[in-house]
C-alpha cells in the first residue's frame, strides 16, 4: 500500500499524487511489481526498497549519487508469538532520501510511523527531510524505551507469581522476555553505531544547523540510555532465572529427602512383619491371641522412635 502525505495547517494530509516535498509511505500489503514501479518513478535503486524488507538486515546507511538510504531497527509486537517466542521483535525500517521526497518502507505495520500519521508528533514537516529523519530516530528510541518499560513490568508481575508457584508457564514467560531483551540490546547497539557514524560523516548535512546537531546528539544519548536499560534488565532477568532455578532445585532436594525419610519409616513395620512371618521359632506363643497385637505395637513403636529421631536431626 503506497500513500502520499503532506502537512497542512498542523495536520497530516493524504495526497492522491506525490508532490515536491511530500512523504511517501510504503506499508503492507504491497507487491514486488509496485516496488519496481516506485523505483522507476522516482529513479531509485530497487535494492533501496527491497533491502529493508529483509528481517535480518542490519542498521546501516548507503548513498548512491543523490539518493540516500538509511536502515534503522525498530521494535514491534511479535506477530507470531507463541509460549517461548519473544514478545517483541525488531524489524528494519527503510528511509530513502531523494532530492524531492522522503520515502519510508517497512515489511510490517510500524508503530513509529503511525505516530506521525496520527498527528502525535509536533513540529513535523515532511519538506524538512533532515528534521523528519531526526524525529523518526527520536520516536524510534522512545518506542524502545516504552517497550522496555512494558517488559520490565511484565517481569515484575511474573516474579510475584513465582513467589507462590513454580510452574513452567511463568518460566516460559521469563524466557520470552529474555529473548525480547536480547533483540533490543542487539538492535540498539546497531542503531547507536549507525547514528554515531552518521554524525561523524555528516551524512544528513547538519554541519551548519546547531539546533539539529543538538537534537541529533540528544537522540544518540537517549539511544545509549535505552541500550543501558536493555542490558541492565537482561542482567536482572538472568540473575532472577538463575535464582529461581536454584530455588526449584533446592525445593526438589527437600522433597526427595522427605520422601526418603518417609520410606525408611514405613520400611520398619515391613521389616518386623517379614522377620516374624518366617517359618522359625518365635520368642512368644504364636498361637496366643495377643501375639498379633504385640507385633503391631512393636512396629508402631519402632516407627515412632525412628520418626522422632529423624525429626530431632531435622531430616523430617
Amino acid at each position: 500500500m503506497i500513500k502520499y502525505y503532506t502537512r497542512e495547517q498542523g495536520r497530516v494530509k493524504e495526497l492522491l499524487e506525490p508532490e515536491a516535498g511530500s512523504w511517501i509511505n510504503i506499508s503492507p500489503p504491497f507487491t514486488p511489481e509496485e516496488l519496481e514501479e516506485v523505483a522507476q518513478q522516482f529513479d531509485i535503486p530497487l535494492d533501496f526498497l527491497t533491502d529493508p524488507l529483509d528481517i535480518d538486515e542490519r542498521s546501516r546507511y548507503e548513498k548512491d549519487e543523490d539518493m540516500k538510504l538509511i536502515i534503522l531497527s525498530t521494535p514491534i509486537l511479535n506477530p507470531l508469538e507463541e509460549d517461548i517466542d519473544a514478545i517483541f521483535i525488531t524489524i528494519p525500517m527503510g528511509i530513502v532520501l531523494t532530492p524531492d521526497h522522503l520515502i519510508t518502507i517497512s515489511a510490517y505495520e510500524n508503530p513509529v510511523l503511525s505516530l506521525f500519521l496520527e498527528n502525535k508528533v509536533k513540529i513535523f514537516d515532511p519538506e524538512d527531510e533532515q528534521l523528519f529523519v531526526l524525529q523518526l530516530f527520536e520516536q524510534n528510541v522512545y518506542r524502545f524505551l516504552n517497550c522496555l518499560k512494558q517488559l520490565n513490568q511484565r517481569r515484575n508481575l511474573i516474579e510475584k507469581e513465582l513467589y507462590f508457584s513454580s510452574r513452567n508457564q511463568e518460566l516460559k514467560y521469563l524466557l520470552s522476555i529474555e529473548k525480547s531483551l536480547v533483540y533490543f540490546a542487539s538492535s540498539l547497539s546497531d542503531n547507536e553505531l549507525l547514528k554515531m557514524k552518521m554524525k561523524r560523516t555528516d551524512f544528513l548535512g547538519l554541519r551548519d544547523d546547531e539546533d539539529k546537531i543538538e537534537l541529533f546528539e540528544d537522540v544518540i544519548i537517549d539511544n545509549s540510555q535505552a541500550l543501558q536499560m536493555a542490558n541492565m534488565y537482561t542482567n536482572i532477568l538472568n540473575g532472577t532465572m538463575d535464582a529461581y532455578g536454584s530455588i526449584i532445585s533446592n525445593n526438589l532436594n527437600l522433597t526427595i529427602k522427605r520422601l526418603t525419610t518417609i520410606t525408611i519409616i514405613l520400611m520398619v513395620p515391613t521389616l518386623v512383619a517379614s522377620f516374624l512371618g518366617m517359618n522359625v521359632t518365635l520368642p512368644v506363643d504364636a498361637e496366643a491371641s495377643h501375639t498379633f497385637w504385640l507385633i503391631i505395637v512393636i512396629s508402631i513403636l519402632s516407627s515412632v522412635v525412628l520418626g522422632w529421631y529423624f525429626q530431632r536431626k531435622n531430616l523430617f
